[in-house]
């Protein structure tokens, strides 16, 4: 028996989605001048190398979000009998993978060119007819690239809060996170300037190593939803409270005696199997059946495939499941 509660948003969360097609929108194209800006400054430091990279890295989640927009609310067919969902699952890892292999590149590549003892120079470059330090320019960008995304990324995080998406937290953590490798590359730059010739490899190590540990995080845990984990919050903090909100449902029941419930993340919804041991006869266990299942549905929006299953036995039902 199945009791989908619909593929639309409620009005509170399709505002929040169109808003936060909006904010993915902005970032990119305000990202894409972060990306020319550096690529004109870039010069031959590793860490403005390393920055450059990251910034190139952080297009990945907002259009990941924009691809798996248009996919996740097509209706099922015969040969995706259970929708496209999961689309936004799938989106998650590959910015998750991307993250994570350009992450050890940059981290091999500044590893070795510290060994080497690569002293990067940093000349000086003419703008209107003067002179001047090119690690002033360079400043410049990295600050032009560290400063807005801080408040982008406060503005999508309640967002991917109230639509439960992953890959919109994901965005938003590493917004909130480029100031880091802004002032890390800031550091390398002003270390060739005063004589220090390593403070630029060890910037960039550290920018690597940033880029490195979300990616790997984000690759767990995008991993772990497509292998059906038990569901978490949307920033993967905690199982989420949906799971206890339908156990303490499912106890106030009369007529179960027992129950079995599974639960998983279908994308940015859920879905999962209730087994239930009746109390009483058969008799209106169909019309009792429906009404639980319009019920459960209503606990929540995200709440979007259930399966109720009388059976005679618990016995009967798979392990690892949480029971009454």
């Amino acid at each position: 028996m199945r009791y989908p509660s619909g593929c639309e948003l409620p009005p509170k969360q399709d505002a929040a989605n169109r808003k936060a097609k909006r904010l993915e929108w902005i970032t990119i194209v305000y990202m894409l001048s972060v990306i020319t800006l550096l690529y004109f400054t870039l010069g031959q430091s590793q860490a403005m190398k390393a920055a450059w990279i990251e910034d190139i890295l952080t297009l990945f989640p907002p259009m990941a979000f924009l691809v798996a927009s248009r996919f996740r609310y097509r209706p099922p067919n015969e040969r995706f009998a259970f929708g496209y969902h999961r689309a936004i699952s799938v989106a998650y890892l590959v910015a998750a993978v991307c993250l994570a292999g350009l992450g050890l590149f940059i981290l091999w590549d500044s590893v070795e060119r510290l060994i080497a003892g690569v002293h990067p120079p940093i000349g000086l470059v003419e703008v209107f007819g003067e002179q001047i330090w090119l690690g002033y320019l360079m400043i410049g960008a990295l600050l032009y690239g560290a400063i807005p995304p801080i408040f982008l990324g406060r503005m999508k995080q309640p967002l991917a809060e109230t639509l439960h998406d992953k890959v919109l937290n994901a965005d938003a953590a590493m917004n909130r996170a480029d100031w880091l490798t802004a002032f890390a590359a800031i550091a390398g730059i002003i270390g060739i300037g005063i004589g220090i010739w390593w403070a630029d490899a060890a910037a960039a190590i550290v920018i690597a190593l940033d880029i490195t540990r979300d990616g790997f995080k984000y690759v767990r845990n995008s991993v772990a939803d497509l292998m059906d984990e038990q569901p978490k919050t949307y920033d993967e903090s905690a199982p989420h409270p949906l799971i206890q909100v339908l156990r303490r449902e499912l106890s106030r029941l009369d007529w179960v005696e027992e129950y079995a419930l599974r639960l998983r993340e279908h994308g940015h919804l859920f879905a999962g199997d209730v087994w239930l041991v009746p109390a009483r006869d058969d008799e209106g266990l169909a019309e009792r059946l429906e009404a639980l299942g319009e019920q459960l549905a209503e606990l929540d929006w995200r709440m979007h495939d259930l399966v109720l299953a009388p059976v005679n036995s618990l016995e009967e039902v798979p392990d690892g499941l949480l029971v009454r």
